[in-house]
């Protein structure tokens, strides 16, 4: 049986843990070589050592504004060109009331999950638009439609995001790049550790969440629709 994804190519932010690593796992199994991008380099060993058709392992850190470039440069020269896919699953969930939060927490939340999306776009779209294919997949959040109490800071920055994939679209269309916009409901993965949600009630508890599996499943129906198909948004929620 041939693989959906035989053949291509994909770069996974944040694929240490949680929703990048399922969104790794996935693509992997169905056939995609996949450069893996994360700070830690023993967590990206892990798992690449479980995944099939020789995983590039690039450890970087996306808060560094010259990551984007030497992660672009590390993929293009292990691939031989731009990946077929991008997932940009990296980020960073801050929780707090507005007049609680410090310098360091605003420059983390905003660098990592707004700014350093569009510094990897800068890298890779011009090769994709030349080449004529690819796609982008941001990694939104129920957060990136609404807003809840002691949300701001990271609502602030999943609806950036969301208008940078909007502006993407615009841009790209009939150009031959897809873009998509998977937004999920909560989903227990490692950065809720920190909130003890199941303590708190005004948060879900983790077993009423999505699970990453969940979405990186969404994330592959996504990338291996035709290429004539584009999904633009898909939310994700709890049933």
């Amino acid at each position: 049986m041939t693989l959906p994804l035989a053949g291509r190519t994909a770069l996974v932010t944040g694929a240490s843990r949680g929703i990048g690593a399922a969104v790794a796992r996935a693509l992997a199994s169905a056939g995609a070589r996949v450069a893996l991008v994360s700070r830690s380099q023993a967590a990206l060993d892990a798992l690449a050592a479980t995944l099939p058709h020789t995983p590039v392992v690039i450890a970087d850190d996306l808060m560094q504004p010259v990551a984007a470039k030497t992660i672009a440069a590390a993929a293009l020269e292990a691939f031989g060109a731009a990946p077929d896919i991008v997932v940009l699953a990296a980020g960073t969930f801050p929780l707090g009331p507005v007049d609680a939060t410090t310098d360091a927490e605003l420059e983390t939340a905003f660098t990592l999950n707004a700014m350093a999306p569009l510094r990897l776009l800068r890298e890779f779209l011009p090769v994709m638009r030349t080449r004529g294919a690819g796609h982008i997949v941001f990694l939104g959040s129920l957060a990136d439609r609404h807003v809840f109490p002691s949300n701001a800071v990271y609502a602030s920055t999943k609806h950036a995001l969301r208008a940078t994939a909007e502006a993407l679209r615009a841009e790209s269309r009939g150009s031959g790049v897809r873009c998509t916009l998977v937004s999920p409901a909560a989903t227990d993965t490692p950065i809720w550790d920190a909130h003890d949600p199941d303590a708190q009630a005004h948060l879900p508890n983790r077993d009423e969440m999505l699970r990453p599996s969940d979405v990186a499943d969404a994330v592959l129906w996504c990338v291996t629709r035709p290429a004539s198909v584009d999904i633009d948004e898909l939310r994700l929620s709890r049933s």
